[in-house]
């Protein structure tokens, strides 16, 4: 039981030093780069400094009120612990914005792009490691994906597209380029921050020299494998062996030669994993 609460404020602890970085982090891009320049991001950030800059009114002020309904939005999907880290680190992030003495960096409009959108993304992604957001663009797309045949990726998508088109009308087409790399640049480095360096693929093999193969990836690979009995569907019925493994991603060319070598039919499948607990392939990758 001591163990469990040590371990449970540990992980608060985690968090809470997570949700703190990014909102320094966010708020180092924002008003280090983007707002000095009028630049934009997309998502629910970028609408604020679209308004912001078509207005004149005070970013801090128009990111709390945005993101309140996307607040509830959380609550309703995903739970009352999100919801209230949520709404705190948003109350942060605004008060930050506001006080925090932070100064423009440069005035090379390439730069400002590229590290305002680093600087903001690395923020939103250490954000989410900490068990919240501070764009509230994911909680809105999931929401519409539960009510609708569009995947999150294709309302995130469409979103960002009206607004980079609303910011190409109103604030010309160069700041609308910009504000695109801004985007990929920010949209990045949150893949970098919340799935890490080491991604992960998982590879399901099926090949009439199964055995062999499991062998060289237990002896010489040092992974796991799981072995599923199934059935072939195509032409002849007969029983095979599915071999299922885990391996980060600078090992599948390893993987590759070695399967053509022993069996250049075999049938694989490999799949991208965004995370992942404990098992053969963590231990390995942490030594």
């Amino acid at each position: 039981m001591h163990n469990h609460l040590r371990n449970k404020y540990l992980r608060q602890l985690k968090d809470i030093i997570l949700i703190s970085c990014g909102i320094v982090s966010a708020c180092f891009g924002l008003k280090s780069f983007l707002m000095p320049s009028g630049f934009i991001d997309g998502g629910v950030t970028g609408i604020s400094l679209l308004i912001r800059t078509l207005t004149g009114w005070e970013l801090s002020y128009l990111i709390a009120v945005i993101n309140i309904p996307f607040v509830i939005l959380g609550y309703r999907q995903i739970g009352k612990t999100f919801a209230v880290k949520t709404a705190f680190a948003i109350a942060i992030l605004a008060t930050s914005l506001h006080f925090l003495p932070f100064q423009p960096i440069t005035h090379d409009k390439l730069l400002i792009a590229f590290f305002g959108g680093l600087f903001l993304g690395g923020g939103i992604g250490l954000a989410m490691r900490g068990g919240c957001v501070i764009d509230g663009t994911e909680v809105l797309a999931l929401y519409i994906s539960k009510n609708s045949m569009l995947t999150v990726g294709n309302i995130i998508l469409i979103l960002n597209i009206l607004i980079f088109s609303v910011a190409a009308m109103f604030l010309g087409m160069e700041t609308a380029m910009y504000a695109i790399l801004t985007y990929l640049s920010a949209s990045k480095t949150v893949d970098f921050v919340v799935n890490g360096l080491e991604q992960y693929i998982g590879v399901t093999i099926i090949s009439e020299s199964g055995e062999e193969i499991k062998q060289f990836l237990i002896n010489d690979m040092k992974r796991g494998v799981t072995v599923y009995k199934g059935e072939g569907g195509y032409g002849k019925q007969k029983d095979i062996d599915i071999l299922y493994t885990v391996l980060t991603k600078l090992e599948i060319g390893k993987l590759q030669t070695e399967i053509r070598h022993i069996d250049p039919d075999a049938f694989v499948v490999q799949q991208q994993i965004s995370d992942l607990k404990g098992g053969v392939v963590k231990r390995q990758s942490l030594h």
